[in-house]
């Protein structure tokens, strides 16, 4: 059994190996490559069962986590594509509400690389035809999609979906989307289709008009949170208001202040798919979605921190938009048990650390920059020179295990003034990068 599991393993690495041979790991935006391959497959994102489009810059993997979980508390078979992975390939695509096993998605890997021939497609248009092929061999009832980057021109936009959902749209991507927020809105609203319903999470004042804007051009039905329905929390309860109806629901299972409007964005939309209230309840209850505000608990490195008295939590928000909420969950922790926070993070070079970094200067005491192996990282130096800039204490270091040790024993130096003084754990924060979070769990 376990040699059948190995060679299937194998088989998935093989197809993937050829898939970035033939198609490289880069960006290039636009449909006619991907329509051209999924033509020669039967246009299998034609035969898809009633499908969610989301796309927005933060938000969107757990309000496509809730939203999943609500359906699937209904006894939905629901297809779900996201991206990117932290451990495994696979865990990009859910079939019928299972992750796909290593056989079948090393074949639908093989019969794209086939079917796209000499067409240079990028890695993420593959894989998307991958997934679509996948999703219309199997019975579902429902599917969810999270675009990839943008949203006119990202490969997944070849779908007519029965709802599409916007997360806040923030800066991010400036390479592809540039650093015009009315574009980038733009952009990303291109999954609106004529006719069809949109519903909006809180997005500032220009994002908003320009959203409405394109909705109306299109006809699109559309609703926006604070606006048609809203999320708070009363007594340890969720509450969810819309014209309909009140729900006093049990709060999501995911930490943090912010997913407090991810789950009213997913409620909104469930409630437009006719999930009952008791699924919704129980989705809230359920959800899980690594690395995002997680608390981890289990592993060498949580061993480690518990050992010390430390908490280590990992989070893989990567620009400005996600620190300000990743910090001010830090922020709420720090009222209710106060503790030096020490950050480990890794970051993506074309990303606005110094941004990042920014929502944390006066919160975090200190910061161990380390590399993101296999991927373009910002140099630690660089790193560490800008939280010097932010009144951090820097220090460089060269793997995960001597990173936590280094936070572990910075925190608790900087716990107190004098030696006489009870020393405090720290509390460590991983974090910068999805990558760099997947790196972590995939070391337990």
């Amino acid at each position: 059994m376990r040699a059948d599991h190995d060679e299937a393993r194998a088989r998935v690495d093989r197809a993937l190996d050829e898939m970035t041979r033939r198609h490289p790991r880069k960006i290039d935006l636009g449909l006619e490559r991907i329509e051209r391959v999924l033509e020669k497959l039967g246009n299998p994102q034609h035969k898809l069962p009633p499908t969610v489009h989301v796309a927005g810059t933060n938000g969107k993997g757990s309000t496509v986590a809730l939203l999943r979980a609500m359906a699937q508390a209904q006894g939905l078979k629901v297809h779900v594509y996201t991206s990117p992975h932290l451990v495994t390939f696979n865990e990009r695509i859910v079939i019928a509400s299972e992750q796909i096993k290593d056989d079948p998605l090393a074949e639908y890997l093989e019969r794209v690389t086939t079917a796209s021939g000499q067409d240079a497609l990028t890695f993420f248009e593959a894989t998307t035809a991958a997934a679509y092929l996948a999703f219309s061999e199997t019975h579902a009832d429902l599917a969810i999609i999270e675009v990839g980057l943008g949203g006119r021109y990202d490969a997944t936009n070849v779908i007519t979906p029965a709802l599409s959902l916007i997360t806040p749209i923030d800066y991010d991507h400036a390479e592809f989307l540039g650093r015009d927020l009315a574009k980038i809105a733009r952009e990303k609203a291109g999954i609106i289709k004529r006719n069809m319903p949109v519903i909006f999470g809180h997005q500032s004042e220009l994002v908003s008009a320009v959203l409405r804007s394109e909705a109306d051009k299109l006809r699109a039905p559309s609703t926006a949170l604070n606006e048609h329905f809203r999320a708070y929390t009363e007594h340890g309860k969720l509450i969810f208001e819309d014209d309909d109806a009140l729900l006093d629901l049990p709060m999501p299972a995911l930490a943090g202040a912010h997913q407090i409007q991810n789950a009213a964005l997913a409620i909104a939309a469930a409630r437009a798919l006719k999930i009952t209230d008791s699924a919704i309840a129980k989705g809230l209850q359920i959800v899980t979605w690594p690395a995002r505000l997680q608390s981890l608990t289990t592993g060498a490195l949580a061993d480690m921190a518990a050992s010390e008295g430390a908490e280590l939590w990992l989070d893989g928000g990567h620009n400005p938009h996600a620190a300000r909420v990743l910090a001010a969950a830090m922020a709420d922790l720090e009222a209710r048990d106060p503790r030096p926070l020490v950050m480990i993070m890794g970051i993506l070079a074309n990303k606005n650390a110094g941004g990042y970094l920014d929502e944390f200067e006066g919160l975090a005491s200190a910061l161990i920059a380390v590399d993101i192996e296999g991927h373009s990282a910002l140099s630690p130096d660089v790193l560490t020179e800008l939280a010097r800039a932010r009144g951090m204490v820097d220090q460089i270091s060269n793997s995960l295990t001597d990173a936590v040790q280094r936070a572990i024993n910075t925190g608790q130096a900087l716990s107190r003034e004098t030696p006489e003084e009870p020393m405090i754990s720290p509390r460590i924060l991983i974090c910068g990068s999805l990558y760099l979070a997947g790196q972590v769990l995939g070391m337990d």
